[in-house]
């Protein structure tokens, strides 16, 4: 049994090695002894904290906010609001409990504060824009924008940054600065109703009337085309080659699609036309030759002929 002993010492001693490892105070935060052990509570209450508020926040979007008739982009900045809000009383409730003196943090506050005046200003800047965007809603998930040259569906509002989904499927991140910052074009911000204008061109020869009847019925027979308000057509202008009409119709499915709307109307206006003889215009030009000829037509004629 002698081997069994020395294991047994070993096993202990080993023991005895690790609990004095994790026990063993690395430094005093004000009147608290911090050991290896407090430290890895306190960062494991930290990610159950943060891994408990995701939970709270998925149950308080689908089982409260989806009942009551909340937009869903409201819903969404509610339910981010309050998991920023519930985590930072945990955050207060954890430090206290682990008996660490705020009043002694006030030294790394102050070197965090210099950090993120050099360092990390743009992660603040984007976090602080974050929380302006959610506050203010100036964008909501669910919208339709145009940010620089991007334009999409948004589909996440984070605290650093957005995620936009264009028409092709790819995600965009986008600091939330940019949208306090600079020029943001939000196309269902109150209303995902929208207008388009899609300009429609015919020969002279044509009647106006008939032209504005044919288009009014190509409108009316897109079930994508909303019937209140109703499309309306204006005879915009008299172009060089054509008669320029304006169809102007309002939609709310194809908010996001401008284009496949304005190609299935194109597709039936062209249709249209063509059984009701109406000419789809192309630009032409004349030109007249008054001047200058004759005397240049008769020095051809006059030139003998070269050997």
């Amino acid at each position: 049994m002698e081997w069994f002993e020395i294991f047994k010492s070993a096993f202990w001693s080993g023991f005895e090695l690790i609990r004095d490892l994790f026990t063993r105070t690395l430094f005093t935060l004000g009147d608290k002894d911090v050991s290896l052990t407090s430290i890895l509570i306190f960062f494991i209450s930290i990610l159950l904290l943060v891994w408990v508020t995701n939970k709270i926040q998925k149950l308080v979007l689908n089982r409260i906010l989806d009942r009551s008739n909340v937009e869903k982009g409201v819903s969404d900045s509610i339910g981010t609001i309050f998991r920023y809000l519930v985590i930072t009383i945990g955050f207060f409730v954890i430090v206290d409990t682990a008996g660490i003196d705020l009043g002694a943090l006030g030294f790394i506050a102050g070197a965090l504060g210099v950090g993120i005046g050099f360092g990390l200003q743009g992660i603040t800047n984007n976090f602080i824009s974050g929380l302006i965007i959610l506050f203010e809603r100036p964008i909501k998930v669910g919208d339709r924008i145009d940010v620089g040259d991007i334009s999409g569906d948004v589909v996440r509002i984070a605290a650093r940054a957005t995620t936009v989904v264009t028409n092709d499927n790819i995600s965009i991140i986008i600091p939330n600065s940019e949208f306090i910052n600079s020029r943001v074009i939000n196309w269902s911000h109150n209303d995902r109703r929208i207008r388009f204008n899609y300009p429609v061109s015919v020969a002279y020869k044509e009647n106006p009337r008939l032209v504005r009847k044919l288009l009014l019925e190509v409108a009316k027979e897109n079930n994508a085309v909303l019937k209140h308000p109703p499309p309306d057509i204006l005879f915009k202008d008299y172009g060089d080659s054509a008669l320029i009409f304006n169809l102007r119709v309002w939609t709310y499915e194809y908010t996001d699609r401008p284009n496949v709307l304005k190609s299935q109307l194109y597709y039936a206006i062209f249709k249209k036309f063509t059984e009701n003889n109406i000419s789809i215009p192309f630009p032409q030009r004349d030109l007249h030759l008054k001047t200058g000829f004759e005397s240049w037509n008769s020095q051809i004629h006059d030139e003998p002929p070269s050997e």
